[in-house]
């Protein structure tokens, strides 16, 4: 008897864009992962079920992410591998803040630092305000937290400060969300050495630098009860 084949998703969700930059690593577009951002979308979606979603696929978000960590063979009285590097993880703040708890569930003890990154209202650039990092960041690999990508200036910035405190681009993964076209090459154009662990790539950004479709203010539906 042949075996059930699982369903097949709408063409419109299946569909990944074809000319993502190399450095991007979408997740695989499952019934499952469409299903969780269908419920973010949602503008009538609760906090608590927003938060639940959020939390499921940043737990798949790190998982992945966790993957392209390089690692050295083990010998014990088996073969086996261990991570290369110690793993630290640095949030954007405040919506990065979200995914810390998808990253402590798989990296036990994992230490979290956090920058503070928001809009110059005369220079309409990203400006750090704060940033609290390990001591030993530059001898860490870094997973790099914030659900939204959309122009990616916020990233850029964020990446910008790691490297500054002496983190190689190839020792830093960039976990997130929702990103666009746009922002995904504007990454790669400033850092082609970042890995991007992305949950869902979507259509644009529209005239006023929303993406399109998108899920509303993140950390806004993440944090606010109603």
């Amino acid at each position: 008897m042949a075996c059930p084949q699982k369903p097949s998703l709408p063409a419109h969700l299946a569909q990944e864009p074809s000319d993502l930059p190399p450095n991007t690593h979408p997740l695989p577009r499952t019934g499952q992962l469409a299903a969780l951002l269908t419920g973010l979308r949602n503008k009538e979606t609760s906090r608590g079920a927003f938060v639940f979603y959020a939390d499921r696929v940043n737990r798949l978000l790190v998982e992945e992410g966790l993957n392209h960590l390089p690692v050295l063979e083990k010998c014990l009285e088996y073969n086996g591998v261990g991570f290369e590097g110690k793993i630290c993880g640095v949030s954007i703040m405040r919506a990065g803040e979200s995914m810390e708890a998808g990253l402590r569930e798989c990296c036990r003890a994992v230490r979290i630092g956090k920058i503070l990154i928001q809009r110059d209202e005369e220079t309409a650039l990203a400006k750090l305000f704060y940033a609290k990092l390990p001591e030993d960041i530059a001898d860490r690999y870094c997973l790099l937290l914030d659900p939204m990508l959309a122009t990616g200036g916020s990233a850029i910035k964020a990446i910008e400060v790691l490297i500054d405190h002496g983190v190689p681009q190839e020792r830093i993964i960039f976990l997130n969300l929702v990103s666009c076209p746009e922002g995904l090459r504007a990454m790669y154009d400033a850092y082609p050495q970042v890995k991007i662990v992305t949950a869902w790539v979507d259509e644009a950004l529209n005239e006023q630098k929303y993406i399109v479709p998108g899920l509303g203010d993140f950390g806004d539906r993440y944090f606010t009860s109603r």
